[in-house]
């Protein structure tokens, strides 16, 4: 999987971008969401998401990391392509699509275009658990100044456990400690507990 290009930017849409990097024009198909945060870059990075089929292999792009989570979760639901996918992120905030699979709210999801009842329940019905999980705050944009606390939060939830056990345990962790303690250190020691 190309997990992410950075490079220079050589145009950019509503729908497509073409990065420049090592040589080579990677045209890219992005959303909404993230057309509206590139701005005025010249050089950019986009997160990606390799999609292979017999004929064709196509390339999504994500100003953050986050939008590119949500998407891999979108298309793992049976009937939700990329493009459709797409069309969820250009349509209302991954924030916004989470927090309503969360909440279980079908009318929201089903104004999305190409997205029917029967799309909108099975989403909630297969997303809910996964991303009550992660937490909403996974689509918040990380902090510039991440603290070890957070760092290690973050990868005990991508690691799997349960963001509200993670947060009890890293506590623990941080009232026992002395001093400063780094992010390897608060993680294995959260797992001793979990």
């Amino acid at each position: 999987m190309i997990y992410h290009i950075n490079g220079k930017l050589i145009s950019k849409s509503p729908t497509e971008v073409v990065i420049e990097a090592g040589g080579v024009g990677y045209f890219i198909n992005i959303s909404l969401h993230t057309y509206s945060q590139i701005g005025t870059e010249e050089n950019l990075k986009l997160h990606t998401y390799l999609n292979v089929r017999e004929d064709a292999h196509t390339l999504y792009g994500f100003y953050e990391a986050t939008e590119r989570r949500l998407f891999t979760h979108l298309i793992s639901v049976s009937g939700i392509g990329p493009n459709t996918a797409r069309m969820m992120l250009s349509s209302i905030s991954p924030l916004e699509i989470q927090e309503a699979i969360i909440k279980g709210d079908v009318p929201l999801v089903q104004r999305i275009k190409g997205i029917g009842p029967k799309s909108a329940q099975r989403l909630i019905l297969e997303l809910q658990d996964k991303l009550k999980k992660e937490g909403p705050s996974t689509l918040l944009s990380a902090p510039i100044n991440n603290t070890s606390r957070d760092e290690a939060l973050s990868a005990l939830v991508m690691l799997g456990f349960n963001k509200n056990a993670a947060d009890k345990a890293i506590d623990t962790v941080m009232r026992t400690a002395e001093g400063t303690i780094s992010v390897e250190l608060i993680i294995k020691a959260a797992l001793k507990s979990l």
